[in-house]
């Protein structure tokens, strides 16, 4: 049975807190171990994480330390996304001020203000007029077959409007939205066989 997976491209310490906050939100698991900037463990260790996990839906974290080259967070989402015991639900894919990347086109974003806006957005969360959002460790996500990709500004920041000390609303409500349009809520859910660690 391949476990569902959201994959979440931020690592960093205020984004590891607001992540955590809106797992628990959503009622999944997250595999701590995963956060960090840069990600500090291959996608194949990854993976073997999300097994151990006592249940649906696992978030994974991703970072390449704002690298435009395909660095460590990327490599790590490649290996992930194309495992054949994973299934991905979507990506969060995160905006940041790298300069020299290629950018994702989203499916849709979600504001600094929780709305949902069909363009991307900046890493304040503002929405910007193209489809084309711009992020560190987003390039790797257009070689990768992920069924719904979402915009959202810097995770636990966005002048606060995302602090985990109010519930890390902005990347709950991408995380929500992934998991009703993946059709996840609709599915018979199974308790995954094996002890949980690390997540």
């Amino acid at each position: 049975m391949k476990r569902k997976v959201i994959l979440v491209t931020d690592g960093d310490r205020v984004a590891q807190r607001a992540v955590q906050r809106a797992v628990t939100n959503i009622g999944g698991r997250c595999i701590s171990r995963s956060g960090g900037n840069p990600t500090p463990m291959r996608g194949s260790e990854i993976v073997e994480l999300v097994k151990t996990a006592k249940y649906d839906p696992v978030v994974v974290m991703v970072d390449d330390k704002g690298s435009p080259a395909t660095a460590e967070g990327e490599q790590a989402l490649y290996e992930i996304a194309n495992h054949p015991d994973i299934e991905i639900l979507g990506v969060v894919a995160v905006a940041s001020n790298t300069p020299g990347v290629e950018g994702i086109q989203v499916d849709f974003s979600i504001s600094c203000d929780g709305k949902i806006v069909k363009s991307s957005v900046d890493k304040a969360g503002v929405p910007k007029k193209e489809k084309i959002l711009y992020g560190d460790t987003v390039d790797i996500i257009n070689q990768c077959n992920v069924p719904l990709v979402i915009g959202i500004g810097d995770i636990g920041k966005m002048d606060g409007k995302d602090d985990c000390e109010i519930g890390a609303p902005i990347v709950t409500k991408a995380m929500e939205e992934i998991l009703t349009r993946s059709g996840y809520f609709n599915e018979p859910k199974k308790e995954a066989r094996g002890k949980s660690k690390n997540s």
